[in-house]
């Protein structure tokens, strides 16, 4: 049912046959508002600028109810259902199968009821609508017709509107589909981006070093023939953002050698319960994260420490079409078979591309194991809003010497840490390499 509003503004003179002696009286008439409502694009994790949309689940013209999905989006990690929030009719899907939009942008119209279909089709299509308005008074009848424009916008858009009282119904949008960007709001308000010119050379400068050096020149590579270019996935293009991300960050790296015998037998004991390495060295880290808060922490306005009340480990998984980290919440307080059920399901559901946002962006702690690939070393690069991440290498068996001098073989494997170097300083990680590789080579405390 649409909702019934006055107009202050709207008059309509009408004059009554009754008597012609009475002067003419003025009526309000009611407008009435449609309820047209935009589907958005949800912001699925805390890295998502955009998505895509893998599949609309209902058609045009279908009956929605509260709660129901309607279409499935690729983030930036997973594939997830949107449901919608209100009840009503699908009347336009605005971004199709396969394309992207921004966070926040429009992806779909509900219509609240049949009447307001063509009205939202018309919006999706960008066009303009036509509304009648009919009243009728004793045996006066007036009929008003008005042109209107449906203004689809940003909401960032709107919010300068009315902070600056721009009328969006003037707004030429350039944004898809017509609709109207923050940078068209300010355009029309008359506000101008002033951008800042780069510090000149000091005119007391030799004349002969007074030539201009061009600011990040692109270096363009000659093609190589047959050669094809695939764009991102938008799991890579996250992947790729968080690196380049990572690159503001001061790192250090520290390497810490670990025998791995008595892990090694107590795995192939507790194998045949469904335990796996990754399960056991995850369990090991966050123990030793226990005792080492500051390792746990993270660096996120540059100013200041923040302790993570949870230790919660990230694991890096490759799948087809990128790299994702599920995160074992609390790991340091869940019973190791327990851990690795819960390492199981992850694992299948992040292959299915079915993780929840809280299931891959919660991590205090990153660990990445390449040693089931024969892997020895390899240094692995921080992820941001993260202290530290552990590179767990193979273990291979190595000639070490004891405290009498005697020689024996041991398995052992390298263990690179990456560290925020302002918030984890050298001392930390390497007492914490240190209780991480007594916890591993006395892994009793591990199924306790």
């Amino acid at each position: 049912m649409a909702s019934l509003s006055f107009s202050a503004s709207l008059g309509v003179r009408l004059t009554s046959t009754a008597s012609t002696h009475r002067a003419p009286t003025t009526y309000k008439l009611p407008i009435i508002q449609s309820k047209i409502r935009e589907i958005f694009m949800p912001a699925l994790s805390s890295t998502m600028t955009e998505g895509k949309i893998v599949s609309w689940i209902k058609s045009e013209g279908d009956v929605l109810t509260k709660g129901e999905s309607v279409v499935v989006v690729e983030s930036d990690k997973a594939d997830m259902d949107v449901e919608t929030f209100y009840d009503g009719i699908l009347a336009a899907i605005v971004v199709n199968e396969g394309e992207t939009a921004n966070v926040g942008a429009p992806i779909g119209l509900l219509a609240e009821n049949e009447d307001e279909v063509a009205e939202a089709v018309a919006r999706g299509k960008g066009k303009l609508v036509k509304d009648e308005i009919k009243a009728e008074g004793g045996q006066a009848t007036v009929e008003i017709e008005k042109i209107k424009r449906v203004v689809v916008a940003t909401p960032n858009a709107k919010k300068l509107a009315k902070q600056h009282k721009v009328d969006l119904n003037k707004v030429n949008g350039t944004g898809p589909y017509g609709r109207v960007t923050s940078e068209d709001v300010e355009k029309a308000a008359g506000i101008s981006t002033v951008s800042v010119p780069a510090k000149s050379v000091s005119s007391a400068a030799p004349a002969a070093a007074t030539h201009t050096v061009p600011a990040a020149a692109t270096v363009s590579l000659p093609e190589i023939p047959g050669s094809t270019i695939v764009p991102f996935t938008t799991m890579q293009a996250a992947v790729s953002k968080n690196m380049v991300e990572s690159l503001s960050v001061p790192t250090f790296r520290v390497g810490y050698p670990v025998v791995t015998d008595a892990l090694d037998a107590l795995y192939l004991k507790v194998k045949k319960k469904g335990v796996t390495m990754t399960a056991l060295l995850a369990k090991a880290a966050a123990m030793a994260l226990a005792q080492h808060p500051v390792v746990n922490s993270s660096c996120k306005d540059g100013k200041s420490f923040t302790y993570n009340s949870s230790i919660n480990i990230a694991v890096a998984v490759a799948i087809n079409g990128g790299l994702i980290t599920p995160v074992l919440q609390d790991a340091d307080k869940m019973d190791l078979y327990l851990l690795s059920q819960k390492w199981k399901e992850l694992v299948e559901k992040a292959k299915a591309k079915q993780l929840q946002p809280h299931e891959y962006n919660s991590g205090t702690f990153t660990l990445s194991n390449l040693g089931m690939f024969g892997v020895d070393r390899f240094d692995a690069i921080l992820p941001p809003g993260q202290g530290a991440i552990m590179a767990v290498g193979a273990s291979k068996p190595s000639v070490v010497a004891n405290a009498d001098g005697f020689f024996s073989v041991k398995n052992k494997m390298l263990v690179n840490v990456t560290a925020d170097h302002r918030i984890v300083y050298g001392a930390d990680l390497a007492a914490f390499l240190q209780t991480f590789s007594k916890i591993v080579e006395n892994p009793e405390s591990l199924t306790m």
